[in-house]
């Protein structure tokens, strides 16, 4: 009987914290995504609840009317379509797009803006045209503004006769927004497959942003580099028709790199996919990057790129200068 009564009560006990838990969401959808009175809407919904729990009879119709509100809203905001057509934050501005013929890919409106300061910049759009048989390979650069957990990933695709391309994964910013991470909760950022030149991409965070960057090379073969460039050109192209919505923890800068790939193709998960400042740490484990026979902290140390970012600056060879001393596997 003790134990009955044991389990009850813990079963309770979760019913009521997953309650609290879908009511904090719910009233953060509210609070971010309505789209006309979204405190008062949030404030009242949270209200309302409260009065129900308070005066209806019956843990189990309590229970009910909770998941049953938490399911309207969730409902409501699924509902809610992402689109290209807001007033974007000019370093956003344009969506990226490719062609693809035979061996000849062309890419549209490839970023390389001429920067000032992180926020004084000219936009710069181009087009590149570059051939898949001349991937050589790709570089992943991880760069941290903050805590040590949380980092952003670039993977810079190597050509034989042309420059690197970037691909960025981030927040599609329209302008007045500022990111944070809450905000990435909800439906307040589009997702966005940033192209660029290493010299604008990497050369932002290094020498304007002073964020700290570290370039891996990784151990991808040159047709494993072509495979993995005709995914992220797929994913490109499909988020310029079909816009989807950014999420801090579903679709964003890492996840999304895994998913874009066929399923039976992914790589198993991980908890550094989503705590991703240790995914450095995830590839060295996994023999992805190049070591050069050095544990992860000396390859860590060594990969630190920012004084010979800052060196380089404009150089014209700003691509080959960064990567000096860094281990190739070869």
């Amino acid at each position: 009987m003790a134990a009955m009564k044991a389990l009850r009560f813990i079963a309770c006990a979760i019913a009521w914290i997953a309650a609290v838990v879908c009511v904090a969401w719910a009233f953060g959808a509210l609070y971010f995504d309505f789209p006309t009175a979204r405190t008062f809407t949030a404030i009242l919904f949270v209200l309302v609840l409260i009065t129900a729990i308070i005066f209806v009879r019956g843990k189990l119709l309590k229970l009910a009317i909770v998941f049953g509100a938490f399911a309207l809203v969730a409902l409501w905001w699924l509902t809610l379509k992402p689109g290209n057509d807001r007033a974007w934050q000019p370093d956003v501005a344009q969506t990226a797009w490719a062609q693809i013929n035979g061996d000849e890919v062309t890419v549209h409106n490839v970023r390389n803006c001429d920067y000032r300061t992180e926020t004084d910049f000219t936009p710069r759009w181009e087009t590149r045209t570059v051939r898949l048989s001349q991937i050589s390979g790709m570089d992943v650069a991880i760069n941290y503004w903050g805590s040590p957990w949380i980092s952003h990933p670039i993977v810079s695709f190597l050509f034989a006769n042309a420059l690197p391309l970037c691909f960025s994964i981030e927040t599609r910013k329209a302008i007045g927004q500022k990111y944070s991470a809450l905000d990435g909760l909800y439906r307040q950022y589009t997702l966005i497959y940033v192209v660029a030149d290493e010299r604008d991409s990497i050369r932002l965070r290094t020498n304007y942003r002073r964020e700290d960057v570290y370039l891996y090379r990784t151990l991808a073969s040159p047709a494993q580099a072509r495979e993995r460039f005709l995914e992220y050109i797929k994913a490109t192209n499909a988020l310029r028709d079909h816009p989807r919505w950014y999420n801090e923890v579903t679709t964003n800068c890492t996840t999304s790199i895994r998913t874009q790939r066929a399923v039976k193709l992914r790589a198993p998960w991980d908890w550094r996919m989503l705590i991703n400042g240790k995914a450095d740490e995830l590839l060295y484990e996994r023999h992805a990057i190049a070591t050069g026979g050095l544990p992860f902290s000396e390859l860590k140390q060594r990969s630190l790129i920012n004084e010979r970012a800052r060196a380089a600056d404009k150089d014209p060879d700003f691509s080959r200068l960064i990567r000096e001393d860094l281990p190739n596997g070869n």
